[in-house]
Order: structure tokens, then C-alpha cells, then sequence
């Protein structure tokens, strides 16, 4: 591929053919490199658009072959991206050109001029490009996996504590306030809105069978929840499961709500069939630098089994 035949575009949102045909790339690529290059909430907005979305496309003769998505979202931590070329177009300097041209883009969005990049895999290429352009890694993500017929250990519920499933369309808006008390540390995940949640009821891993609340037993109150996904299988897997997400009100922590919630999760998978083949194994995703959730998931069974690393400048 000659770089000089690539030009690089920017659209707030991409169209629907564009999308699917970026979607498709990208799983092509996460065969070749064991690793997804784009995230959940890159895909849905890649769908769906955002206000704060940015969708940077390559483009040759033959197509599409390469893709950034910028999210400018984030005021505090400032624009975050992923980015990738599709194998067949690697090694003549796009990957630098793309990510170059999520840097200009970045500083029109961000007055500071801050980029924060997800390199999904710890790729060696992903590494070496960022050195190049003076990105440092300040994060990893790991994603640990176990067995999904493990056995789990047995968490007695609190006589004051009620479990039950997620009841969408009702239980939405005090969904949405717990979510942001849990994650108010964690914008990615607690700056969730009632859109976010919709268009995730919308997928069609969505299951409320598999949505767990903890609550107070006297005045209904939620006070946790454990939200788990299912995965087809691929020509790499049975099929997967999924700790989606785990979260405790700061004000109930303590009380031992995440070890329960988490144990009821991981049994509802153990018993989940997709398409008629049971689970093969559940996955999660845990900062590599959270000791005290490394330790509980290691003692579950858990094991490291890919690393993502974002870099900053």
C-alpha cells in the first residue's frame, strides 16, 4: 500500500454502510491480533452516534483501511481514542498518519490538547508507535478469565437485603443514580444515561434474567448490582460470559454485597446456554493496579488473560 494513494476523513457521524463496514474490519482484525481494537461504547457510537464522537476513516481504492474513534466526552481526563489498520495495509505508515490525525483533532476538541489511546492487546506495534510520538502508558486493563462450571463459593444474604433481577422501564432512573454513586470515580462507566442504558437493552446479548439488584428489604432502596452479558461463541471460543458490571452505593460498601453479588452472577452463568452450548468461560475486566478486586477475582478462579494499556501525552 502506498500511504500517498490514503486520504484520512473527518465526520462527526459515519454513515451506515461506513459503520458496518468499519465493524466488520474491526473483527477481521481481532482475528488476526487475538484482540477486539474497538470498544463497547466505541461500537455503539459508532452505530448510533454521539454528540462528543469523532469518526476519523482512511480510505484507499479498495476501501476502508483504517479507523479512529475519538470521544471528547470525558472534561476532566480530557479526549480518549482507539484506532487501528486493517492487517493487509499495515507497515507503510498509517498507523501514524491516523494517529496524527486523532491528534489534531484532539487538540480542536480539547483546549489542553490532551489524547488519551487504548492499545487493546499490547500489541508490540501499539507500543512502539506510541513511543514514537511521545505517548507514555499510564493504565492496563486486564481481562481475567475462569472456567465457567468453577465452583463458587457460598455468600449467605443479609437478613436486611432483598436480591431480585433489573425490571427494565421501571427500575431505569434509580438504575442510573446507583450507577453513578458506584462509578463516581470512574467516568467511563458512572457518566451513563438513560440513552446508554436503552441502547443496551437494545443488543441482543441483553437478558434482565441476568441482571441482579441488591436491596434493601424494608424500603426497597437499591443498594447494588451485578449486570452479566453472554458472548457467542467464534472460531477461537465457546461461547463467553461476562461480570459486566459490579457495583456497590459507597454508602453500603462493607456489608459484603459485592462478594454476594458477584457469587449470584457467577451462577446464573454457569447455568447459561447460548444457542444450546453451554458457557465455556467468564470473562471480566479489572484495572491491572485495583489489588483488592485482583485478589477476590484471583481467589474465584480468575485468571490474566489479555492486557489493554492507554497511553497519554
Amino acid at each position: 500500500m502506498d500511504l500517498a494513494d490514503v486520504s484520512i476523513e473527518t465526520v462527526n457521524r459515519a454513515s451506515a454502510d461506513d459503520a458496518a463496514a468499519v465493524l466488520a474490519l474491526a473483527e477481521a482484525a481481532a482475528g488476526v491480533d487475538g484482540a477486539a481494537p474497538l470498544s463497547e461504547q466505541s461500537r455503539l457510537e459508532l452505530r448510533h452516534g454521539a454528540p462528543s464522537a469523532r469518526e476519523l476513516l482512511a480510505r484507499d481504492a479498495s476501501g476502508i483501511v483504517g479507523f479512529a474513534h475519538l470521544d471528547g466526552a470525558d472534561p476532566v481526563d480530557g479526549p480518549a481514542a482507539e484506532l487501528f489498520v486493517v492487517p493487509a495495509a499495515r507497515g507503510a505508515g498509517l498507523g501514524r498518519a491516523l494517529l496524527e490525525a486523532v491528534l489534531a483533532e484532539a487538540a480542536r476538541v480539547d483546549e489542553r490538547g490532551r489524547l488519551r489511546v487504548w492499545a487493546h492487546g499490547k500489541l508490540p506495534a501499539a507500543g512502539r508507535l506510541a513511543e514514537a510520538l511521545d505517548f507514555t502508558a499510564f493504565r492496563e486493563l486486564w481481562q481475567m478469565r475462569r472456567v465457567a462450571d468453577t465452583p463458587v463459593p457460598e455468600v449467605a444474604t443479609p437478613a436486611d437485603v432483598r436480591l431480585r433481577t433489573f425490571r427494565p422501564g421501571v427500575d431505569d432512573r434509580a438504575w442510573l443514580a446507583l450507577n453513578a454513586k458506584a462509578f463516581a470515580h470512574h467516568p467511563e462507566q458512572g457518566a451513563w444515561t438513560a440513552e446508554d442504558l436503552t441502547r443496551r437493552f437494545a443488543e441482543p446479548w441483553f437478558d434482565p434474567a441476568g441482571f441482579f439488584l441488591a436491596e434493601d428489604a424494608g424500603t426497597g432502596e437499591p443498594l447494588g448490582f451485578h449486570w452479566t452479558k453472554t458472548h457467542p461463541a467464534t472460531a477461537d471460543s465457546g461461547p463467553l460470559g461476562e461480570v459486566y458490571v459490579v457495583g456497590v452505593d459507597p454508602a453500603a460498601q462493607g456489608r459484603g454485597l459485592g462478594a454476594l453479588l458477584t457469587a449470584v452472577g457467577l451462577r446464573h452463568l454457569a447455568e447459561r446456554t447460548v444457542d444450546g452450548v453451554p458457557l465455556a468461560e467468564i470473562l471480566l475486566y479489572v484495572d491491572a493496579d485495583n489489588e483488592p478486586a485482583v485478589k477476590v477475582y484471583t481467589r474465584l478462579g480468575f485468571r490474566v488473560h489479555t492486557v489493554d494499556v492507554m497511553y497519554r501525552r
